[in-house]
């Protein structure tokens, strides 16, 4: 075993390429679009090392281009549960026992090769597959995913340097063993980095995992998993699944060595998850550690010292970027009636001005939102709109799925602060803004505080320091994360730890050290170096 306190470079975020006109990368990663869009992969699964491919093969389409068939995925079965699960044990031992800085040279190695051999790789495809355009894709499959892995390992160091103090003959020590058993990871489509930090993060820290991704993005993933290969990932640490989830969650949630779960994905699922684990709490060896981030119903809170133009882009970039799929996106404002004119006029101009289209063209600003379920449901809140009383659509409204799954970008006027697009998470391109009277800014402040389950993201717009202090404290447990003059999107690793509470999850604090915690088990060690020999104390001594 090698010797020494070794010390890893610090961690810094990934710089991010902006895809200007005549930029060498704008064509490589053309050039990269269009080399997959010629290709038609067999998407395996991968447990144990060992590619997996099943008869059951399910079709991977652009969201944006849905007759363009990218490949097929290898759909499993509660078999490939079992065997995921056994990989993942029998390589436990073996990879706890690695050194830390043999994991962190596995994952820094992942970041060196996402932010450059396969950059260009991991944006088309999530460009292709989950409808994102160049810049978000960039930020999140590029940027963010590397950020995740390099500050992952800073993180790490940290935890391991918190020891406890050793008074005079005695040598306290905390050791951060893994959990004592497999981690499950159940990703969503909208984020490659999170798909990618949720069974990475867990492993990093010597677990094993079976992770299973969202059906929507394993074209990526696939992308993931090869990078994790090459940087020297053993087999069997992370074991990458395509299961129904209703099959994964009865195998895995059941067995008696599920140690715990790293999850991002809807509320709904996320307690049904919760309610299982409690049903089955007399099966388990260990208490699970249950991990979520899951809904929201971001707010953006306007004053009316705010400038139009700051409310505007805060307004269409929080919430219109990837089409409103982010857990974080603003999908409900308030406005007050003294500047709403001036905010509707510039808001109808440049809504209208946003194009629409497929990713391929980078001069579109909203592509398509992620299938056709998705699209259908977010149609029905349109229609609704349209036909009740309570509502008024100001711009926006139309759609339409006969080549990809458009939704234009649509805002509602709602006269009726809870009207069910004010309070619903609908993970689309729909914003739903309430106009309030300028003295009821108070009254506004209690209203978003407690018109919504969620807790994730919020922000304010005010020139007004007084007016920004108020919101901050009030509000201050209606958002995870807060933001000021700014839009409620966009969170950094090592910058803004990204969680909510209440029903938007456990506020673990993805990208932080927080989050690693939670899948370490520190135990404490004590060494007396001058044992006594004698069982009485000083206070035994007679007068």
């Amino acid at each position: 075993m090698r010797k020494g306190f070794f010390k890893t470079k610090p961690a810094f975020n990934e710089p991010i390429y902006q895809y200007s006109i005549n930029s060498e990368e704008r064509k490589d990663l053309k050039d990269k679009i269009a080399e997959l869009r010629e290709q038609i992969i067999d998407a395996p699964m991968l447990i144990n090392g060992d590619n997996v491919f099943t008869e059951d093969k399910i079709a991977m389409v652009a969201p944006h281009d849905h007759k363009h068939i990218l490949g097929y995925y290898n759909k499993g079965s509660n078999k490939h549960v079992q065997e995921a699960i056994e990989s993942a044990l029998n390589s436990k031992t073996k990879w706890s026992n690695y050194t830390w800085e043999k994991r962190a040279s596995i994952f820094l190695k992942a970041a060196d090769l996402v932010s450059g051999k396969y950059r260009m790789e991991i944006n088309a495809a999530t460009m292709l597959g989950q409808s994102k355009n160049a810049y978000q894709a960039e930020i999140d499959a590029a940027c963010e995913f590397a950020d995740f892995l390099r500050y992952n390992v800073q993180f790490m160091q940290d935890i391991y340097t918190i020891q406890p103090e050793s008074p005079k003959g005695t040598w306290n020590q905390l050791e951060y063993r893994p959990l004592e058993g497999f981690v499950f990871a159940l990703t969503p489509f909208n984020f490659t980095a999170i798909a990618g930090n949720l069974p990475s993060s867990a492993a990093l820290m010597g677990n094993t995992v079976v992770w299973k991704p969202s059906h929507h993005q394993i074209y990526s993933c696939q992308v993931i998993i090869k990078i994790f290969k090459e940087a020297g990932l053993p087999d069997g640490v992370i074991n990458l699944i395509y299961v129904d989830g209703e099959i994964a969650g009865k195998e895995i949630l059941s067995h008696k060595d599920f140690a715990g779960i790293h999850f991002t994905g809807s509320t709904a699922v996320f307690k049904e998850i919760w309610k299982t684990i409690g049903k089955n709490i007399s099966t388990y060896k260990s208490y699970p550690r249950i991990v979520g981030e899951t809904g929201g119903k971001d707010f953006i809170l306007v004053h009316n010292s705010a400038e139009v133009d700051i409310i505007v882009t805060a307004l269409v970039r929080g919430a219109f970027e990837y089409q409103g799929q982010k857990c974080s996106a603003a999908s409900r404002a308030y406005i007050p009636q003294s500047i709403w004119p001036q905010v509707k006029g510039k808001l109808i101009t440049t809504v209208e001005s946003l194009k629409i289209g497929p990713t391929e063209d980078f001069s579109n600003f909203i592509n398509a939102v992620i299938s056709e379920k998705s699209f259908d449901n977010l149609v029905e809140f349109i229609e609704a709109a349209k036909a009740d009383s309570n509502a008024e659509i100001i711009v926006g409204g139309s759609y339409n799925k006969s080549h990809g799954y458009f939704i234009h970008p649509t805002v509602i006027k709602a006269y009726d602060p809870y009207y069910i697009t004010m309070t619903k998470e609908l993970f689309g391109p729909i914003l739903t803004l309430y106009v309030y009277q300028d003295d009821e800014f108070d009254a506004t402040l209690t209203l978003i505080n407690s018109s919504s389950e969620y807790a994730l993201t919020g922000s304010i717009i005010s020139q007004d320091r007084d007016i920004i202090n108020q919101a901050s404290s009030a509000l201050s447990n209606a958002a995870g994360n807060f933001y000021i003059n700014d839009k409620p999107t966009g969170a950094v690793v090592g910058q803004q730890p990204f969680g909510g509470a209440r029903a938007s999850g456990t506020n673990d604090k993805a990208g932080s050290m927080f989050n690693l915690l939670r899948w370490v088990s520190p135990r404490t060690i004590k060494e007396t170096l001058v044992p006594s020999t004698n069982y009485r104390y000083p206070f035994h001594e007679a007068e």
